[in-house]
């Protein structure tokens, strides 16, 4: 079964052509990133005109990429939640469009739920259940997969995400967007203890997340050492809060891994391309005995690939849209 995946939800106009929700056959991806960058971070509307420019070309490019046409197709998978709300828009309108005018089934498809579907396509024997560690710029979500389409939440952020916190400590130390890939690769040549940084806790809620203040924590010791005209050893500081952000998601992923008897612990999303979450998480799984799946780094950003590999199993399962499939800016993962 071929599923045409459109993902627009933020700053990447992508298509892609998946087999049966593990194959891909084409994957393209048109990024808005040197645009932003003069702005230090997503200009939604700008983000917004962009996708409508570009969405048309880059499908025919993905179907073209996978030498099939609109007729050997089965299904299209698009990413209506959460996201920016006008860049939701172009995606779904015209992924609606296109199954109007050639019959096709719309397959709605969460951008969450796909982060995590880029994980069967690197490796093919990955089945639910297992505990995954959802983690984006926007989200940090600790969530039992109990089947394809079936998932329970069990702790999320209460404030600001993982990679909102990297990419806002980042720009405070006069990188580039975004962020938290330059912060990645300053924290390698730095000392990941010289910062003693905050661990923030959600009281009654041990699979919450809190990172607000440990943020605000890295921009007092740069404001401070500014105020006292100070240097500061910004790798330093860059390895202290990617080993507090990594230690942090690990105890309470293994936490939950503990109480629920999950054997298999999967991360997903933007940040789970962060090289020191993925060494410290590969160190507690396997101290733990759980195995540990993470995708490959092509497919960690937001790309259409995931999202058609989503929407195979969204197929399946009967979650066929009508024409009057609406974008959300948010939607739990776990909605029905």
């Amino acid at each position: 079964m071929l599923i045409l995946g459109i993902e627009s939800s933020c700053d990447e106009t992508a298509a892609a052509v998946v087999r049966d929700g593990r194959k891909i056959l084409s994957n393209v991806v048109a990024s808005q990133v040197e645009e932003h960058k003069l702005y230090g971070g997503v200009v939604p509307e700008i983000a917004s005109r962009r996708h409508a420019e570009a969405i048309s070309g880059v499908v025919s490019q993905a179907l073209t990429d996978a030498d099939v046409t609109l007729k050997d197709i089965d299904a299209i998978a698009v990413t209506h939640a959460p996201g920016l709300i006008g860049a939701l828009l172009v995606g779904v309108n015209f992924a609606k469009g296109l199954s109007v005018a050639t019959g096709l089934p719309l397959v709605p498809t969460h951008h969450l739920r796909s982060h995590i579907a880029a994980n069967y396509i690197a490796h093919p024997d990955l089945k639910p259940p297992f505990l995954c560690l959802v983690v984006s710029g926007g989200h940090s979500h600790l969530v039992m997969v109990e089947d394809y389409t079936r998932f329970t939440l069990l702790g999320r952020t209460r404030d600001d995400a993982a990679g909102e916190c990297f990419d806002k400590a980042a720009r405070a130390m006069g990188m580039p967007y975004p962020g938290g890939v330059h912060l990645d690769k300053r924290a390698q040549s730095g000392n990941p203890h010289a910062f003693a940084l905050p661990r923030p806790q959600v009281e009654g809620s041990p699979y919450d997340f809190s990172f607000s203040g440990l943020k605000t924590a890295v921009l007092n010791q740069l404001h401070n050492a500014a105020q006292k005209g100070e240097e500061i050893d910004t790798a330093d500081l860059c390895a202290s809060l990617q080993f507090t952000v990594a230690d942090m998601l690990g105890k309470h992923t293994l936490q939950a891994a503990r109480d629920t008897g999950a054997k298999t612990v999967v991360l997903a999303g933007g940040v789970s391309a962060n090289s020191g979450l993925r060494a410290h998480m590969t160190a507690l799984c396997e101290r733990e005995g759980l195995a540990l799946y993470f995708p490959p780094l092509s497919l960690c950003g937001d790309n259409a690939a995931m999202v058609a590999a989503q929407g195979y199993y969204e197929f399946l399962a009967g979650n066929i849209a009508a024409a009057d499939l609406n974008a959300a800016p948010t939607l739990p993962i776990e909605y029905r």
